[in-house]
């Protein structure tokens, strides 16, 4: 058993500092996109554009957190691995705030209001004044990620949560939704080098999971408000069938999310990476190589 379990972790640690490829997508999203871009389905749409709403400001706190946290890391051989993954992890993540601030820029046109990208700004700027120690920033970063993760398998693993939508956006999504499933240990692994343990995990992420909750539910429902779709009863549908229909949202991830909480976890625990492998492979002619960073 204890062979088994060190293979594990080797295994685990080796898949962690793999390089990571940063990706050049070939989506236009300056060219716009439909309002109901999701099948035409208010609800759906206006979900996944509050998600987005969220993307550049956590990005690039994440970026910041990994780079503050391998900043502590002694410049030695041993680390150099770890170094670059930290600088593939953050050129991935520019990438992914990039495309979701011109998403962001669309939907704006569209007359929606990013409150969410006010709120995460002011607690980046509250952790700051506090000068939390890296070791908390890179908590929180590692919780997010789980969160994305675990929202990152369903969208490569079950084809209802983005059928009928747009090509384009079917692509933009799906295409996110790998390289997190990619780089998914890189902030917790960082974490776990730097010392950092079982209960300020979990308190972190008891934070996190009920923030997002609570503000991807307040940015949905000022989008539908917006789009003057709120309170329509086949809104109301779409919404019971995403998060408790066949494959739904709520049944996929309420156990994913919380296995957060087991003593041993780890990301990759749970190994999807075919999954993003696949699609990556399926869809090459949608994006270029232009990393790993150097």
């Amino acid at each position: 058993m204890r062979i088994f379990l060190l293979h594990r972790k080797l295994a685990t640690m080796n898949r962690s500092t793999e390089s990571l490829l940063i990706r050049k997508l070939d989506v236009d999203l300056a060219g716009g996109f439909p309002r109901h871009w999701h099948g035409g389905d208010a609800f759906l749409s206006m979900y996944f554009n509050a998600l987005s709403m969220s993307f550049p400001v956590g990005e690039q706190f994440f970026i910041d957190a990994v780079r503050a946290g391998v900043a502590l890391l002694p410049d030695t051989p041993e680390h150099a691995a770890v170094r670059q993954t930290v600088k593939d992890f953050a050129g991935q993540e520019a990438t992914h705030r990039h495309l979701h601030h011109l998403y962001n820029l669309q939907l704006e046109q569209q007359g929606l209001v990013n409150r969410w990208q006010h709120w995460a700004s002011r607690r980046v700027a509250i952790t700051q004044k506090l000068k939390l120690h890296p070791r908390n920033l890179l908590a929180l970063t590692a919780a997010y990620e789980h969160i994305t993760a675990v929202f990152a398998d369903g969208t490569l693993r079950y084809d209802n949560w983005l059928a009928g939508a747009e090509p384009a956006m079917q692509t933009l999504w799906r295409w996110h939704a790998a390289e997190e499933t990619e780089h998914k240990a890189v902030a917790f692994d960082l974490y776990q080098t730097l010392g950092g343990g079982y209960l300020r995990r979990v308190a972190w992420f008891t934070h996190v999971l009920l923030l997002f909750t609570l503000e991807s539910t307040r940015q949905t429902i000022l989008n539908l408000h917006r789009d003057k779709s709120l309170f329509r009863a086949r809104t109301g549908w779409s919404a019971l069938k995403f998060l408790f229909g066949r494959n739904g949202h709520v049944w996929r991830s309420v156990l994913p999310l919380l296995g957060y909480y087991r003593p041993g976890f780890h990301p990759n625990d749970h190994d999807n990476h075919y999954l993003a492998q696949r699609w990556l492979e399926n869809n090459s002619k949608h994006w270029r190589a232009i990393g790993p960073s150097k």
